[in-house]
């Protein structure tokens, strides 16, 4: 499987590009702020050609660049439905420092919609661009976050986990959207019991893997030993 990223300029947010190979088609997860650009030439040098932009979640910084995106390749935005309200105004929930921030790098910041948003569920099985895709809702950064686990026949499969779990950390619940204990619930039922061998391609920062997660980072540390905590794993 091919994988390519580009790190967007502002808060350092992950784009992928996968792709069953170089010469065909591909998936965009995430294009963030000011990555058209520079998408647009990992998709010339390895002559890819998108089939649909995934979402991980709606916030901005993950979904800055997806009416570009979409519009140049005629394609649509896939998101979870808890959160495709965030594409009608993302700025919105935004936040006074966070946009500023922003504006400081990008200048004043306009909004339009993907012409074309398709929603899915919790258990939803993709098939796009020759890659098998399942959904899982993982809810706690933000209502809709889901992981997206990219089959590969023969190896480990990939996790696009977007801001639920980071290298030796996972995502900020105060945010827009962010509920705490449903975070804890969604590593516990979502992410623990995924293979070791499970390659992560975080929201942010670096890849990881759930062997390592699970050992070294605290968060996972601390809940595996809730695992029969039927309390927090039921809701």
């Amino acid at each position: 499987m091919l994988i390519d990223t580009v790190e967007a300029t502002v808060f350092g947010t992950n784009c992928y590009v996968l792709a069953p190979a170089a010469g065909e088609e591909c998936v965009v997860v995430d294009p963030g702020v000011d990555v058209a650009d520079r998408l647009a030439e990992v998709l010339r040098r390895h002559r890819l050609k998108p089939a649909a932009v995934l979402l991980t979640h709606g916030h901005l910084d993950h979904t800055f660049s997806v009416t570009p995106v979409c519009g140049a390749h005629g394609v649509a935005a896939t998101i979870h439905a808890a959160d495709a309200h965030r594409l009608h105004d993302p700025l919105a929930g935004l936040g006074a420092p966070l946009r500023a921030a922003l504006e400081a790098t990008t200048g004043a910041v306009t909004w339009r919609e993907p012409d074309e948003v398709v929603t899915v569920e919790d258990g939803a099985a993709l098939r796009v661009a020759g890659l098998s895709i399942d959904v899982s809702h993982a809810p706690g950064h933000t209502e809709g976050s889901v992981l997206f686990s990219v089959q590969r026949p023969g190896e480990a499969d990939v996790l696009l986990s977007g801001d639920v779990l980071f290298a030796g950390s996972i995502g900020r619940t105060d945010l827009p959207g962010g509920d705490h204990r449903a975070m804890l619930r969604s590593l516990l039922t979502r992410v623990l019991p995924l293979d070791d061998a499970t390659e992560v391609l975080p929201g942010h920062g670096p890849a990881t893997t759930i062997a390592r997660e699970r050992a070294t980072n605290p968060h996972l540390r601390q809940l595996a030993g809730l695992s029969g905590f039927t309390g927090l794993a039921g809701g």
